[in-house]
């Protein structure tokens, strides 16, 4: 065939078969834009001040990240403002009164309450707030009314612990936020510089557990603290003392993990391999369940096995006489030791004699003496059965 007639044809074909799938294909598909919200990658898997700390160095403010606090190795500046997210109550006495030195020399720290736990009498607040006059804690599940303008029902400090100051507390006290008997909120003056004691930071924090924020990622939106405007605007009023004039240090309380955590996730490469050279090795050296070979047989020292075996050998080639022969020979010899006159005997007086002696019929005793025909199974137990139960009953 020509080849240009050949990749005629064969275009053609493409074409008839080419144009009717492209129709069916684009009136049968639309195009859709589906948009998938990825969970967190890197820092922000493990920090939960990631996101506030991206919105302040777009702000042009110079922004520190620390797993804990560590004023050792943390170059605190005059100016400086240091959000703990970690557990004050987890902080030695002279960690505190390191960092409240650092405070009194213009600082802002910014420290939220312990937790809450299952029982608040057993729980203490730290030499950290010690310090600083917080009298006492309390545990409530009420919220905190934070009034807005586009959302009027809007609340904060749910999950917080409320706190109390003492008297010298509340005259250092420049603002405060909460009920007539306990506080969300207070700011105090420490020397040249300012504290801010908080209930809880969860609106600062990259991910808030609230039913909200679980309806905002389901609904492929952003679920973190600062995506709410008033979060951002009361994290902005909370950092209000040196904002801008100094370097911010995010203290967001990530524990590293174990040795063990890190060796399974990522020492798997080896670990794997040597698990299985040793599942390998335990397997070569255990014992086998069977074998590649037959088990040798046994010896056999039973004396009715070789018995039954020769009477089932001699009867399969037809020599059944020579058992009957071999149990009449029993017989007799039981009869010379019981009536050794009747033995004496030959044919029918010995017949007559043994009848009288058994009382037994005399052709029942003729049967019995006289040897089966060769090929007679049935007739051949017959005259097994009788002998025997005449050399009982002598």
């Amino acid at each position: 065939m020509n080849p240009r007639l050949f990749w005629s044809l064969l275009l053609g074909t493409l074409l008839l078969l080419g144009v009717p799938l492209a129709i069916l294909f684009m009136r049968t598909h639309e195009r859709v834009t589906e948009t998938v919200t990825l969970p967190p990658q890197g820092e922000a898997r493990y920090n939960p001040l990631y996101v506030l700390g991206q919105a302040l160095r777009a702000d042009g403010i110079e922004v520190h990240a620390r797993p804990r606090l560590d004023l050792q190795q943390m170059a605190l500046g005059p100016q400086d403002t240091v959000v703990l997210l970690q557990d004050s109550s987890e902080l030695p006495t002279p960690a505190a009164r390191a960092l409240l030195a650092w405070v009194d020399g213009g600082g802002h720290l910014l420290l939220r309450t312990p937790p809450p736990a299952e029982d608040d009498a057993g729980s203490t607040q730290g030499p950290l707030l010690d310090a600083l006059g917080v009298d006492s804690l309390y545990q409530r599940s009420d919220c905190q009314p934070f009034h807005v303008q586009d959302d009027p029902g809007h609340v904060e400090f749910c999950k917080g612990r409320r706190f109390t100051l003492g008297f010298a507390a509340e005259a250092r006290t420049e603002r405060r936020w909460g009920s007539g008997h306990d506080l969300v909120f207070a700011r105090l003056r420490h020397g040249q510089g300012r504290v801010s004691v908080l209930a809880d930071m969860d609106f600062m924090r990259s991910e808030v557990e609230s039913q909200a924020a679980r309806m905002a990622a389901a609904k492929g939106q952003a679920s973190d603290g600062l995506h709410d405007r008033s979060h951002r605007d009361l994290t902005r009023y909370l950092l209000d003392p040196n904002y801008g004039k100094g370097a911010m240090w995010l203290v967001y309380a990530s524990r590293p993990p174990s040795l063990w955590v890190r060796l399974f996730y990522q020492g798997w490469p080896l670990w794997v391999p040597l698990l299985m050279a040793l599942l390998a090795w335990l397997w070569a050296r255990s014992q086998r369940f069977g074998s590649l070979l037959p088990s040798p047989v046994i010896e056999r020292r039973s004396l009715l096995e070789h018995v039954r075996a020769s009477g089932e050998l001699l009867l399969r080639f037809g020599q059944g006489v020579r058992l009957y022969q071999a149990v009449h020979a029993l017989f007799v010899h039981r009869l010379r030791l019981r009536a050794p006159l009747a033995a004496a005997l030959e044919g029918a007086p010995r017949e007559q004699a043994i009848a009288e002696l058994l009382q037994w019929p005399r052709s029942r005793v003729a049967s019995a003496l006289t040897p089966p025909p060769p090929h007679d199974s049935s007739a051949l137990r017959e005259r097994i059965r009788l002998l025997l139960q005449m050399r009982s009953l002598l």
